[in-house]
């Protein structure tokens, strides 16, 4: 199961320093030019999860493998995108295609790197690719009503009901509103998501700073979680060149020695990456044994034989039940072995709403 987050912006607000960073590669070319991403780069990220260490420690597991976010590194946007300009309408449809959006915003003064719109003001750029973003949907949800009203004057009921959530997405984006505080339930939710509006995306704003704000912020990130709080959106500070920086430490305590000195407890990065896991719904369960200790990704609500699915597609269509240990009883008892003792192994059936840090084993038929 793929979950993909975007990383999108105006050009040089450091996009692909913070790509660089998160996949610790060079793959995406990090210039002080605008455009120099232009097809968009994909890197696997694994999730740090303290709890799969502590899990493959008291099964002795041989190997321990985390889950995993996509980031793609999405060439940067400029005022005009909706209509084409820069190289607008191929970047669009490149948003279309992942989850979530981290939308990067430089907080930063730097006169060495120029700015596209002349001067460092993160609220205005927000707004700017959010026009663009609106204007996009707009042009294309008035093409998809004017073709949805003749579908539903045929009496087709699935046509109408997608017409009432279009024509109601619709009147938000000539309201100058995005997509995403439409609030529709159940199938009306369903139709949305189909849609792929780049509006409709959940979206979390990543602070780019300098080094010497890293870990208060400045005037630009407060202004920026402000404005996210206004939204209902979530906002991170790093400094994608010290993340670069850290990607490139490969000892692990010369890494904690370099963030003690900057006074930080984790990289950026961790906190990047843990925000758009939580932008996505998405929760933890793990299989521990000798061999392996293993996290994988399911969406909050998930259910027992879904979960299975992840690992295997037999695994659901068999699914008889799942043997199932909370984490904190899973180590508060030592382990397998244990926490089966303490009576704290539940067998749970097809109707069981997978817990995040669940430990499971499933049952299943060939």
């Amino acid at each position: 199961m793929g979950f993909k987050c975007g990383i999108i912006g105006l050009p040089n607000v450091g996009k692909s320093t913070l790509f660089n960073a998160l996949t610790s590669t060079a793959a995406a070319a990090a210039e002080n030019y605008a455009f120099c991403t232009i097809e968009p780069n994909i890197g696997q990220v694994p999730v740090p999860d303290p709890r799969l260490d502590k899990l493959a420690e008291l099964a002795k597991s041989v190997r321990i493998v985390p889950t995993q976010l996509a980031f793609v590194d999405i060439a940067g946007l400029v005022r005009g995108a909706s209509k084409g300009e820069g190289l607008g309408n191929k970047f669009l449809s490149h948003i279309r295609e992942v989850d979530a959006v981290l939308h990067v915003l430089r907080c930063f003064e730097d006169t060495d790197v120029v700015h596209v719109e002349g001067t460092i003001d993160p609220v205005a750029d927000a707004e700017t690719v959010e026009t663009e973003l609106m204007l996009a949907d707009l042009e294309s949800l008035e093409r998809r009503v004017a073709a949805g009203i003749k579908q539903a004057r045929g009496g087709d009921k699935d046509a109408k009901a997608l017409l009432a959530v279009m024509e109601r997405v619709l009147e938000l984006l000539r309201d100058g509103k995005p997509a995403r505080v439409a609030e529709f339930e159940d199938e009306d939710a369903e139709r949305l998501r189909n849609l792929q509006l780049l509006t409709s995306k959940k979206i979390l704003y990543v602070c780019n700073v300098d080094e010497a704000s890293v870990s208060t912020g400045n005037k630009f990130s407060q202004a920026v979680a402000e404005m996210a709080e206004r939204q209902g959106a979530g906002a991170v500070i790093i400094s994608a060149a010290i993340e670069a920086e850290i990607a490139q430490i490969g000892d692990a305590a010369e890494r904690g020695e370099f963030l003690e000195g900057l006074g930080l407890g984790e990289t950026g990065l961790a906190r990047v990456i843990r925000a758009g896991y939580e932008l996505l719904g998405l929760i933890t369960f793990f299989t521990v044994g000798p061999k392996e200790a293993r996290a994988w990704t399911v969406r909050r609500g998930a259910l027992a034989p879904q979960a299975a699915g992840v690992i295997h597609t037999d695994f659901e269509r068999g699914f008889i039940r799942a043997e199932t240990t909370a984490y904190d009883d899973y180590t508060a008892c030592g382990g397998e072995q244990g926490a089966k003792a303490a009576g704290k192994m539940r067998l749970e059936g097809k109707e069981y709403v997978v817990e995040d840090g669940d430990v499971m084993m499933f049952r299943f038929n060939a």
